[in-house]
């Protein structure tokens, strides 16, 4: 369980929502949100309802305005909580083709740079076997992210890319 508290103003200040696990609408409860505070856990928050938009990670900590998030604007319509495990259960099977076809590539560890590590940076598909991770549309972890927990993709707009480039990939650790 996590423990995650929105505000409408920055510095925690304004009407406040606080949560302490999955939200698929947070606008019934808030009308913007330009400050956080991660009490317990690690959540993934979204610009749009029903964990649609743009994502960001948010680990413990405090978070005064929207840019220290590398938020765009004060809109977070949705959140998930994301159970942490183990760096040793993490592993990844990441294909170059849809439904697992082509050659399959493994990552149990962090990847800053997919085309340095597999000279391609398209994943079409992909198996998680354990644990949870950020996909980033650019190397280095930078750009957008998308969170990809355990389960099969079988194509890459399964886990909300707009396309199959993936720059980097991290595990997400507590």
């Amino acid at each position: 369980m996590g423990k995650i508290s929105f505000y409408e103003d920055k510095n925690f200040e304004g009407h406040q929502y606080e949560c302490s696990g999955d939200c698929a609408d947070m606008l019934c409860y808030v009308n913007r949100c330009n400050s956080i505070s991660v009490k317990v856990g690690c959540f993934m928050v979204y610009e749009q309802p029903h964990y649609k938009g743009q994502q960001y990670l948010l680990q413990k900590g405090d978070y005064p305005e929207y840019d220290c998030w590398m938020g765009k604007n004060d809109s977070v319509c949705s959140c998930q909580v994301i159970s942490m495990t183990q760096q040793s259960s993490h592993e990844v099977k990441l294909f170059e083709r849809m439904e697992y076809g082509g050659q399959m590539m493994g990552l149990v560890e962090d990847c800053p740079c997919v085309m340095d590590r597999f000279h391609t940076n398209h994943i079409f598909s992909c198996k998680v076997i354990g644990g949870n991770w950020l996909f980033y549309e650019h190397s280095n972890y930078r750009g957008r992210m998308y969170l990809i927990r355990p389960g099969e993709y079988t194509r890459f707009t399964e886990w909300g890319g707009s396309n199959a480039r993936v720059g980097s990939i991290k595990r997400i650790l507590d």
